[in-house]
């Protein structure tokens, strides 16, 4: 029986209650630091609940590393070894499950050797040839568990999208484990995507910083964009707030990704990773990437004019050093490295436009990516155009506010934290 959109979000709504109740402790358990609070993922209250939400299902995981217990087992492993779990397959997203690929790679189709599971590869799939992979591999409920890192850009929220859409298409049930935002869920930030600059970087009209938890980008997407809903069933967080950072959850961080190695690379990622649009370098091959920006040429004016803009929470040191590969592997390049002080205050969105205002205007170097790759990054042709004509940060922040406003308004809708 094919199911309405509101049907189906009552459906969702219900899941969400009934997941918000007290659960015992979770394997692998362990305080956090959110003032007293323990914070417990999505699948630790599922495990705690002896899986009662996946009983009679077959189960197929879209997950990576990230998706971890508190001791930093792998859900995969731990649902594995349980009886009451009947996991038949993963899918893995960009970089793998198990994470061996580099930006732009994933793992492709094989057997993990530690599970003898299928692993399949769902990266740059979506639409029906997604939901046939999902067909094939006999599946009827598929779970979505990855680390996000707060950023519109950043792929695996849009494999969450994809994902959903591919299931509604297979017939299948989807369920989200949650886990925190790790930049804290306090405001949506920056500018909002244009539908025409729709890529894998960016499906839908959303913020830059979105700030969402991934169940909350479900519930997003479920109501508003997907073609069809698809049978959507959440497993909240406990004591997760919306003013949060990562080091509240008492959680291990696992890299989502080769090039997000700490939480700290996180907070400046939705605003530093636009650099990946220009001719500098936004720090890969470094061990500090989108902390370290720069180009050959580049010199200590770009620090001091991005001093000069005071922007809250962030300082900026003059800074030398060499890529190990991507941008200017093997030589040695000038540039800035981005120091957050006071992240109650840091906005890395509006910090992101600064430095680029600022590159421009003290490196006569500085261009843009030949495909214009900065409309994709920041949703329009809006930032690039404004700052070629001369607008200062002020200006070109507020040129997006209106839009902002606007999915701020939708966003509230679908927040499950307070």
């Amino acid at each position: 029986m094919r199911l309405s959109r509101r049907s189906l979000l009552a459906t969702t709504t219900a899941a969400v209650a009934a997941s918000a109740a007290p659960a015992a402790a979770a394997p692998g358990r362990g305080p956090g630091h959110g003032g007293g609070r323990t914070l417990r993922t999505g699948f630790e209250r599922l495990a705690a609940d002896g899986y009662a939400l996946l009983d009679g299902r077959r189960v197929g995981v879209v997950t990576n590393p990230t998706g971890i217990t508190r001791d930093v087992r792998h859900i995969v492993d731990v649902m594995h070894a349980d009886d009451r779990v009947d996991l038949t397959a993963v899918f893995g997203p960009e970089h793998g499950f198990r994470g061996t690929a580099q930006a732009g790679g994933s793992e492709g189709r094989y057997d993990d050797p530690a599970t003898g599971l299928p692993v399949y590869d769902t990266y740059l799939k979506s639409g029906q040839d997604l939901a046939d992979i999902f067909t094939a591999s006999g599946v009827d409920t598929v779970v979505f568990d990855i680390q996000d890192a707060g950023a519109r850009f950043y792929t695996y929220i849009w494999t969450l999208f994809d994902c959903m859409e591919a299931a509604q298409l297979a017939g299948l049930s989807f369920v989200v484990l949650d886990r925190p935002n790790p930049v804290s869920g306090r405001a949506a930030l920056g500018p909002v995507l244009h539908k025409e600059f729709a890529t894998f970087v960016g499906r839908e009209p959303i913020s830059q910083a979105h700030g969402m938890t991934v169940a909350e980008l479900a519930l997003l997407f479920n109501a508003e964009f997907l073609p069809a809903p698809v049978a959507l069933e959440t497993v909240k967080m406990s004591g997760w707030k919306r003013s949060d950072f990562y080091d509240a959850s008492g959680l291990p961080w696992v890299p989502p990704s080769p090039n997000m190695p700490t939480p700290e690379t996180a907070l400046v990622y939705s605003g530093t990773c636009l650099f990946e649009g220009t001719n500098l370098s936004e720090g890969r091959g470094t061990t500090r990437p989108f902390e370290l920006l720069g180009a050959e040429g580049v010199d200590g004016r770009w620090a001091a004019a991005a001093n000069e803009l005071e922007m809250p929470g962030v300082r900026f040191r003059e800074a030398y050093f060499a890529p190990t590969f991507s941008k200017f592997a093997g030589k040695t390049v000038g540039g800035v490295q981005l120091h957050v002080h006071d992240r109650e205050r840091f906005d890395p969105v509006r910090t992101g436009i600064g430095l680029l205002v600022t590159a421009k205007r003290s490196w006569d170097g500085f261009a843009w990516r030949e495909d214009n790759w900065i409309d994709k990054l920041t949703g329009s042709t809006q930032v690039r155009t404004m700052i070629d004509g001369g607008a200062d940060t002020d200006e070109v922040v507020a040129g997006w506010q209106g839009e902002l406003a606007a999915f701020r308004r939708k966003r509230r809708e679908h927040l499950l934290y307070r």
